[in-house]
Formats: C-alpha cells, structure tokens, sequence
C-alpha cells in the first residue's frame, strides 16, 4: 500500500479568531472573508447584508447548523458571531441535561469541567469545516481586567475574550490565527497625579501577543495591521501543491467514529405542514426550532414520549411541564433517532 506525500504548506482552510471591543467591527471583518456564512448567536448582524442561518435557540441547534454546513458545503467561510452567546447555550445545554438551576449545581467544579467538554466539542465540528476546506471565523467580545507582571510596572489593563476560564484557553489552542480589534490609543501620563489617559481612535487590528492582550498567527503577519480584510488576504490566496509517491508502509486502521447528529429523513410535508403553525405559537421556541429544523412533527414526538413512558400520547406538546421540556432539549439527538427508527414509511 503506497500513500500520498505532500510538501510545502498543507492546503487547508483556515481556523480564525477575532475578538475586540464592542462596536469595532468584529462582524464586518468576518463578512469580508470568502464567501461567508453566518451563525449569528446574538442578532449583531441584523442589519447586515450578509447571508445567515436560522438564530440558534440551543445547543443541539448549533450543532444541527454546522453538520448542515458540512453537509451541504454551501459556503466558503462558516462564521460563529459570536462565540460569548454560543458559551450561553452551552452552559443552558450542560444544566438542562443534569436538571440543575445552574452550572454551580454540579459541586467540586464538575458543571465547568462539562462545558470544556462540550465547547471543546464545538471546536472539533469546526474543525472538520476545514478539512473540506471551508474557512471558520469565530468572533468575541473582549472584557478588560486588571493584570500585573512586576512591581516596577504596577496594575495595568489587559484585554482577553469575554469567555469562561474554561472555554477561551481552547478558543485560543484552536485557532491559527487570533486577532485582537481596538482602537490604536497613545498614553499619556499626567506629570502630578500619576494618571493615566488613552487618546486615538483609528482602528487596527493586533496579531502578536503583548501584555495588554492576547493574539497571534503563524503567517509572519505585522505585529499591526490597518483593520481591513485586505491586509490578510493573502493567507487565504492558495498556492500550488508539489507531491510524490512514498514507499509503502503498514496502514493502521482508526478506531470508528459514531456520528452525535442523526439526519433524519424527509416525509409527509403537509402533515408537518399542519403542524407548524402550531409549533411557531404554543411550542416554546427552542424546542420548535428543533423539530422545525429535524422535520419532526407534533404528533411524532408525542409518540416518542409516550413509547418511553414519559407522558400520554394524547397531551399536547404546549402543554408539557418546563422540565419536560429541558429533558427533551438536552437528549434531542436520541429523541431524533427514535423518531427517525419508529417511521413507517
């Protein structure tokens, strides 16, 4: 068996993380790349001309949102705007699946330790985007805290994403390329008081590391750069791949991977048809979502809840108590899987 050599840079699609002050721009960057697709978690881009799947209203919806992406490859940069919000979801995800009130219910940090799972499993579905060479651009909002390196230099501000302790050093692992938005500001210390003041306001984006923030890349960018795609369009301009034939050596067969998403198949559109306008007015939204997105009809998942004893046939979806609802939002995919396998046609 002979396997295929390349060298020179591996042609594949970039992983790229923008971050900055609210209002600079973070989501007009992000529309400059190729062909870009928005996920757009919090509604900044709703006056926009840019083109934007469905606001996820859940975790499992996100997650149904980039598989389709995968599937259809219908763009050439998927954006996440902004991975704050998306954060959020993952934590509702994380209590509704454990009936907490909230991510400190866990004890002993158990409840964090999930959402670094989770989050880290977002990043491996991105990932898969760019091994089919489809871009991936996430964006956050950034917060400033207080940091000190020496007594000589005192407290001083440093910016960093606006993220959970558990999810940005994963964001940060993830991503090629890390850049930091902000205003280019000049200090100024007053001479008797000691205060400090920031003076500018042009808008540049920072692509190495400083003490005052976190960036970097791995394509030699300037430490600064004009707030412009243009200034790192080149990364993305492909270049041709020399290859040879290398001699042959034992494959190893990888473990299988199961597949979390289950796709389920079309059926009777004027039946779910009926239902969708009740879906839209009584079902709450995030579950609607779901079954809007899964095609899966009213009656089909009263028929699911009824086959595992959780609640009558005959009960109407509106009318499930709010913790049926989380359970049913938190355990979506194999509720999807038992509708799909109790189909008959």
């Amino acid at each position: 068996m002979s396997f295929e050599v390349t060298t020179g840079p591996r042609q594949v699609a970039q992983k790229c993380l923008i971050y900055g002050v609210e209002g600079i721009g973070k989501s007009s960057l992000a529309a400059q790349f190729p062909t870009p697709l928005f996920i757009d978690t919090e509604g900044s881009t709703d006056n926009m001309n840019v083109s934007r799947l469905p606001k996820p209203t859940s975790w499992q919806m996100l997650f149904q949102e980039i598989e389709a992406v995968k599937q259809e490859r219908n763009c050439g940069t998927l954006v996440i705007d902004t991975a704050d919000w998306a954060a959020y979801l993952c934590e509702e995800y994380i209590i509704a699946q454990n009936k907490w009130t909230s991510i400190e219910d866990g004890g002993y940090g158990s409840g964090y330790v999930k959402v670094r799972e989770e989050f880290g499993r977002l990043l491996n579905k991105l990932s898969d985007l760019t091994e089919i060479d489809i871009n991936v651009v996430v964006t956050a909002n950034s917060e400033m805290k207080k940091a000190e390196i020496a007594d000589d230099f005192g407290a001083f501000d440093h910016y960093q994403m606006k993220l959970s302790r558990q999810a940005a050093p994963l964001l940060r692992e993830w991503c090629d390329m890390m850049l930091f938005l902000n205003y280019k500001t000049t200090i100024i210390t007053d001479s008797k008081s000691k205060s400090k003041k920031a003076t500018g306001g042009e808008r540049v984006m920072y692509t190495t590391h400083h003490p005052a923030w976190d960036a970097k890349n791995r394509f030699g960018l300037s430490e600064e750069l004009p707030l412009d795609f243009s200034s790192i369009v080149k990364i993305f301009q492909r270049r041709p791949q020399k290859t040879q034939t290398a001699a042959p050596v034992q494959a190893v067969n990888p473990e299988p991977v199961q597949e979390e998403l289950v796709p389920i198949p079309k059926h009777d559109e004027q039946a779910f048809a009926r239902d969708k306008a009740i879906l839209d007015s009584a079902i709450p939204k995030a579950l609607s979502d779901l079954m809007t997105a899964g095609g899966i009809s009213e009656l089909e998942l009263q028929q699911a809840m009824a086959r595992n004893g959780v609640l009558p046939v005959e009960m109407a979806v509106k009318d499930y108590p709010d913790e049926t609802v989380h359970m049913i939002i938190a355990n979506w995919g194999g509720i999807a899987a038992s509708v799909a396998a109790n189909r008959t046609f």
